[in-house]
C-alpha cells in the first residue's frame, strides 16, 4: 500500500519503486536464505522485514555485511539492530514493552504474576526477561515461571503448575498463535486470572481461537484503530478500501517502515546504501501512522505504546503509555 502510493505519486528521483516479496514461512534458516538471494540475484538496494525478531536476526547481519540498509517493521528484540549500523526499526523495543506490562500490572494491583515464555522466540524470552525485571525491582513477586515451544498445542501441565500458585495474573509473553490455546486451556482448569501479552498478540486468530477466553485479556501494542487522530483515521479509511479488512499493527509499522525508508532516500538524494544509512540514523520526529518516530543512537524509535483489551471480541483501547 505504501509502495503504491508513492509510486502513484511519482515514485522516487521519478522512476517507480519495485517492490520484491520473498515469503520465509517464519522458519529458522530461511530467512538467512531469502536475504541472500534477494541481495545477490535481485539486487536490492534496501530491506523491509522481518517482523519476528529470530528471523531478523538472520537478516541482519547479511545486510550489514552487504552494506544494505535494513528497516524491520516489528522486531522489538533489542539484539537485533545490535547487529549493525545498517539495521533500523520503526517499533519500541522489548525494554520499554516489558516495563509498560509491569507498569500496567502494579497499577491494576496485580502484585503475584506468573509467566509462561516461548522458549523457541527471542521476542518471548526477552519480554519475559524485561517484565520479569522492571516488576521485582518495584515490589512485584513472580510465583511461577512456566516454558512452552512454538507449535505446541498442550499447555496444561504448566498451566496446572501456574494455578497452584495462586497469580492475580499471567504473563503470557509469545505470538497469539499459542495465546488463544493457553487462555482456552486455562478456563478449562478454572484458572481465571487475566492474561497479558505482548504486540504478538495482535491478529484476529487471537479472538478466533481463544473465543470467549481471551475476554478481559490485555495487551500492548503500537497503535489502536480507535484513535480519533484524522492522520490514522484517514489511513484506515484507505487501508480498509484497499484490502477489505481492519489493519492490525503489524500492517501500520509495515506502512511506517516503508515511509520512513523512502523519505529517508529523498533525504539522501540516492539509494546508495551509506548515504540512506546515514538518513536513516538522522530520522527525527517523523510523523508515521504509529506515533511519532524519532531514530535514537541505537538505530531504534523512540515512540509510545498502547495498552489494549480484549472486549466483546474487539482490542479496545486502554491507555498510552510514553517512553
Amino acid at each position: 500500500m505504501a509502495i503504491d502510493e508513492i509510486n502513484a505519486a511519482g515514485g522516487l528521483f521519478g522512476k517507480p519503486i519495485r517492490l520484491i516479496t520473498e515469503d520465509d514461512q517464519s522458519k529458522a534458516g530461511e530467512a538467512a536464505t531469502v536475504v541472500k538471494k534477494l541481495i545477490s540475484r535481485d539486487g536490492i538496494v534496501a530491506l523491509l522485514g522481518e517482523v519476528a525478531s529470530s528471523r531478523s536476526l538472520e537478516a541482519a547481519p547479511i545486510c550489514q555485511q552487504a552494506s544494505i540498509p535494513m528497516v524491520s517493521p516489528a522486531s522489538t528484540n533489542p539484539k537485533v539492530t545490535e547487529q549493525g549500523d545498517f539495521v533500523f526499526r520503526v517499533c519500541f523495543i522489548d525494554p520499554f514493552q516489558g516495563t509498560v506490562l509491569s507498569k500496567f500490572s502494579l497499577n491494576k494491583g496485580w502484585k503475584k504474576i506468573a509467566i509462561l515464555t516461548d522458549v523457541k522466540q527471542d521476542y518471548s524470552v526477552g519480554l519475559s526477561e524485561f517484565f520479569k525485571a522492571h516488576f521485582v525491582a518495584n515490589g512485584g513477586l513472580i510465583v511461577n515461571e512456566q516454558s512452552y515451544s512454538s507449535g505446541d498445542k498442550d499447555f496444561k501441565a504448566q498451566l496446572t503448575a501456574i494455578k497452584a500458585s495462586a497469580p492475580d495474573a499471567i504473563v503470557a509473553s509469545g505470538y497469539y498463535t499459542e495465546a488463544g490455546l493457553i487462555a482456552l486451556q486455562a478456563r478449562e482448569l478454572q484458572l481465571n486470572v487475566p492474561l497479558l501479552g505482548g504486540d504478538g498478540w495482535d491478529s484476529p486468530s487471537l479472538v478466533e481461537v481463544g473465543g470467549k477466553a481471551v475476554e478481559g485479556c490485555f495487551f500492548s501494542n503500537h497503535f489502536s484503530t480507535e484513535d480519533p487522530a484524522p492522520l490514522i483515521q484517514d489511513f484506515l479509511k484507505r487501508y480498509r478500501d484497499k484490502f477489505n479488512e481492519e489493519p492490525g499493527a503489524m500492517s501500520a509499522l509495515g506502512y511506517d517502515s516503508a515511509m520512513i525508508l523512502v523519505d529517508a532516500m529523498k533525504r539522501a538524494g540516492t539509494t546508495d546504501g551509506r548515504a540512506v544509512r546515514d538518513a536513516l540514523a538522522a530520522t527525527k520526529d517523523f510523523t508515521a501512522i504509529t506515533g511519532k518516530i524519532t531514530l535514537n543512537p541505537q538505530r531504534n524509535a523512540d515512540k509510545s505504546a498502547v495498552v489494549l483489551e480484549v472486549k466483546e471480541g474487539k482490542f479496545k483501547y486502554v491507555q498510552t503509555v510514553a517512553p
